[in-house]
């Protein structure tokens, strides 16, 4: 069963293809998204990548997090699903 990671604390100057050559060492990699802003393009800092299998993904976490990348220490843990309400409905009230 595939498994999404975060990972955060990321160099700007970090890539897709960095990120899947790091998560390949500890397993099989489905998918890798580093996230950018809609205006810039510049990275946010932060990716999601998907692994093949779950023990994949809790290798990844023991193994990797904390582990140096492009000068920073990356965190790396299990992804959250997303809260797909919108921001005015979630944070603000009509009044």
């Amino acid at each position: 069963m595939p498994k999404r990671l975060y990972v955060g604390n990321l160099n700007y100057t970090t890539t897709e293809a960095s990120l899947s050559d790091l998560f390949g060492t500890v397993g099989e990699v489905l998918s890798v998204h580093v996230v950018t802003d809609r205006m810039t393009g510049q990275s946010r800092g932060f990716a999601f990548v998907e692994m093949a299998e779950r023990a994949d993904a809790d290798r990844a976490i023991g193994q990797l997090n904390g582990q140096v990348l492009d000068g920073r220490a990356i965190r790396v843990a299990e992804a959250k699903p997303r809260d797909n309400q919108p921001f005015r409905q979630k944070y603000h009230r009509r009044r």
